[in-house]
C-alpha cells in the first residue's frame, strides 16, 4: 500500500495538471482553427467585442492550458483558468434560462465548471507538484 501511495504523490500531481489542462489546451485550439464559428458563437450571447473576447479566450485556454501541462507558473495559470471559468459558466452555461432542451447539457456543462474550479483552486493552494518546470531542481 505504501507503494501506491507513494506512486500517487509522486505522479499524481502532473498527470492531473495534464487532465485538468487538457479541456483547455484542445478548446483553445479548437477555437483558433473554427476563429469565426466562435465569434459568431460569442456574439449569439450578447458579448460585446465578440473577436477579442475569442481573442482572449484563446490566450487564456492555450497560454494558461500549456502553462499548467508543463507545470510553470501553476499557481497564476490556475488563477487565470478559475477567473476566466466565472464568467464563461455563468454566460455560456446559464442552465437556469436554457430551453427544456438544454437544460441538462448546460446543467452538466455548468456543474463540470465548477468542478474544474475546484481543480485550479487546489494547484493555486498547493502549487505545481512534483514534475513541473515550477519544482525543478527540488
Amino acid at each position: 500500500m505504501n507503494a501506491i501511495c507513494e506512486a500517487v504523490k509522486n505522479y499524481g500531481p502532473p498527470v492531473g495538471r495534464i487532465l485538468l489542462a487538457l479541456i483547455f489546451v484542445v478548446s483553445g485550439v479548437g477555437k483558433i482553427t473554427g476563429f469565426e464559428g466562435t465569434v459568431g458563437y460569442i456574439a449569439s450571447k450578447g458579448m460585446p467585442l465578440p473577436q477579442l473576447a475569442a481573442v482572449g479566450a484563446i490566450a487564456v485556454e492555450l497560454g494558461a492550458g500549456i502553462l499548467l501541462v508543463i507545470g510553470w507558473q501553476a499557481r497564476w495559470a490556475a488563477a487565470a483558468i478559475f477567473l476566466f471559468l466565472i464568467p464563461t459558466t455563468l454566460i455560456f452555461h446559464n442552465f437556469w434560462d436554457a430551453a427544456a432542451a438544454q437544460k441538462q447539457m448546460q446543467t452538466i456543462q455548468f456543474m463540470k465548471n465548477l468542478c474544474i474550479m475546484g481543480g485550479m483552486l487546489y494547484i493555486m493552494a498547493f502549487g505545481a507538484g512534483p514534475f513541473s518546470v515550477d519544482n525543478r531542481g527540488r
